[in-house]
């Protein structure tokens, strides 16, 4: 029997995140994603994770979903079964990195979330993507979703994350490492680095012409890359 599937979408994105790949991955499979916009900090968004999750899973998170993946791996790490870390890092939050989520928690809370999702899209997808419109309203729609009140949880979630390259150092789960090679937010450098850590087990994937949300960007690439991991 094929091991149950959880994924972790990024901030502000919903299920939708991985629609292109889902009938691929869900053939024979139990397929879940976790719930990750009722709570503001991480532990609390893998504690409900882990309540909904089978007892044994494999586990795939994009960006932030990466950073919940870190956490579930550090209370449970019995119940994983193999891992994905797509367009992630596995580096702590600093005062550097968590100013800017701290002015779109400002400008969220003041009732521009319009004007967040405006400023997060520049930097979501590579540089050729940005004209794409039908991406562009299924970004925008995904973050309608999560709302102004899910996307500053989230933040707060992610402004306090530590340091997860401990936990990857020596892993022995079958690991994939994914990334857009024009991803900005999270750069190949940071892929590479996890993919050292994680041991013998883990492969690096990167994807020309890709930026943050691989996913929707390359959504054939993605699947064939997460068929195989899950081989």
């Amino acid at each position: 029997m094929k091991d149950p599937l959880v994924l972790v979408p990024g901030l502000s994105c919903t299920a939708a995140l991985y629609a292109p790949q889902w009938s691929r991955l869900a053939d024979g499979r139990l397929v879940l994603v976790a719930e990750h916009s009722r709570d503001d900090s991480l532990g609390a968004i893998a504690e409900r994770l882990l309540a909904a999750a089978p007892p044994r899973f494999a586990l795939c998170g994009l960006s932030m979903g990466g950073y919940v993946a870190f956490e579930v791996l550090r209370r449970a790490p019995e119940r994983v079964t193999r891992l994905a870390l797509l367009d992630t890092s596995a580096k702590p939050a600093t005062p550097e990195s968590n100013e800017p989520r701290a002015q779109m928690i400002d400008l969220a809370e003041k009732g521009a979330y319009d004007n967040v999702t405006t400023l997060l899209w520049q930097r979501l997808v590579a540089p050729a993507r940005l004209t794409d419109e039908p991406l562009r309203l299924l970004v925008r729609r995904m973050a309608d979703d999560i709302g102004a009140d899910g996307f500053v949880r989230q933040q707060k979630a992610i402004m306090q994350r530590p340091d997860s390259r401990p936990v990857l150092t020596g892993l022995s789960l079958p690991t994939l490492v994914l990334v857009g090679e024009e991803d900005e937010i999270t750069p190949v450098a940071e892929a590479q680095e996890m993919a050292g850590l994680a041991g013998a087990k883990a492969r690096l994937a990167t994807l020309p012409g890709c930026g943050h949300l691989s996913t929707l960007e390359e959504p054939e690439r993605v699947a064939a890359e997460l068929a195989r991991w899950l081989a």
